[in-house]
């Protein structure tokens, strides 16, 4: 999927939910969406139904209204939105700093196992050359 972001809002803790859900499925109806979004936060249809009204509105998912049920897919990417997040975190938390973000991430979290760690050293080599 191709970013379309731009300066879209960051998304809330349930629109989140919701693109967790788009980005598994590729695209959803409102009742797909609300089944597995039931099973994350406790909500009703009508809530599911108008946060993909409101997600559209922001330009966060697209609307597929050719056929009877609406089908909804992700405007944004995984990555993308990631990437913002810890954009955002680093500039508000750690003074634009990535060096104390990464300390503090590595030093306040659990273990990292024997694969995630060569991930680390992969990329640092990487970054490096």
């Amino acid at each position: 999927m191709v970013s379309e972001r731009g300066n879209l809002p960051q998304p809330t803790r349930t629109e989140l939910n919701i693109l967790r859900i788009l980005w598994s499925k590729g695209q959803g109806t409102v009742r797909e969406v609300h089944e597995a979004l039931n099973e994350v936060e406790n909500s009703g249809y009508t809530t599911a139904l108008k946060m993909l009204q409101v997600m559209h509105q922001k330009g966060l998912v697209r609307r597929d209204d050719s056929s009877r049920a609406h089908v909804y897919s992700a405007v944004v990417t995984k990555e993308d939105t990631q990437r913002n997040f810890i954009t955002d975190l680093r500039n508000r938390l750690f003074d634009g700093s990535t060096s104390q973000l990464v300390l503090q991430a590595l030093g306040n979290s659990e273990q990292p196992d024997k694969e995630q760690l060569e991930k680390i050293r992969a990329l640092i080599e990487e970054m490096e050359d």
